[in-house]
């Protein structure tokens, strides 16, 4: 088995503004300096204005720069979508897709979400893909057949031989605090790795599995320490520089 190179990426959802951008520099001056283990990789996802800016101040730096969404199709008459090409063309190498808050505000389902990672493949862009139930099945018992469906849905076997990493987000705990148990998680990020392998082949054992969910600084070790998680996907604690830096320190 290939370990997976991990990966710390902050998803600034729709915050920041171009003085934010002073805090993606800080990151990377500390990253410069020897903060957080080499092999980690380190990604911001910032709203799309602030994308071509980011990418331009962290030139250079160990910090790459990802997108947050992107339209499955190249281009059309779509006002208000940004195109994969569009963020590859800004100096995007990233995207975040299927995320909770877009299956959940903007009625994506799995087929859309698919569809979107062949956009990122066909722009040259490694996608992030999230997957994660609902506290209702995950009070029912159904959290593993949900996650389970929606990596089976949402990843195109396109994505075999490339580059990606899959984010278990537990949409309950997104922004409220709460996270899953230790176990909890674990269990989870094993029936991915299981789910990947039947999927991609040995090849999928270079993907890494974040986490994603009311990731901070007090509770990262933990979490990240945890069997079969390759990183983490963090929300608010990604948009000051202090808080990420202790969660990229956390991995080690």
């Amino acid at each position: 088995m290939t370990a997976p190179t991990p990966l710390i990426a902050g998803n600034w959802k729709m915050h920041g503004l171009a003085a934010s951008l002073d805090e993606a520099r800080a990151v990377a001056a500390a990253l410069a300096g020897g903060v957080g283990a080499k092999a980690t990789r380190v990604a911001i996802c910032p709203a799309a204005p602030l994308i071509s800016r980011m990418a331009q101040a962290l030139a250079g730096s160990r910090v790459e720069t990802g997108g947050q969404d992107c339209r499955a199709e190249a281009s059309g008459a779509f006002t208000g979508d940004v195109a994969a090409e569009m963020l590859a063309d800004a100096g995007a190498t990233l995207v975040i897709l299927g995320h909770s808050e877009r299956r959940a505000g903007h009625g994506e389902d799995d087929a859309l979400v698919a569809a979107k990672v062949g956009a990122a493949l066909r722009a040259g862009l490694e996608p992030i893909i999230c997957v994660g139930e609902a506290l209702d099945q995950r009070e029912s018992g159904h959290a593993l057949s949900v996650v389970i469906g929606q990596v089976r849905g949402s990843l195109p076997a396109g994505l075999a031989g490339r580059p990606f990493s899959v984010a278990y987000e537990p949409v309950w705990a997104i922004g409220t605090g709460l996270t899953p148990t230790t176990p909890e998680i674990e269990e989870m990020h094993r029936a991915i790795r299981r789910v990947l392998g039947e999927m991609f082949g040995p090849a999928a054992d270079r993907a890494p599995i974040l986490y994603g969910g009311s990731v901070k600084p007090s509770n990262a070790a933990e979490i990240l320490h945890a069997a079969e998680v390759g990183g983490a996907l963090v929300g608010g604690a990604s948009l000051k520089a202090d808080d990420f830096l202790e969660i990229i320190r956390a991995l080690g």
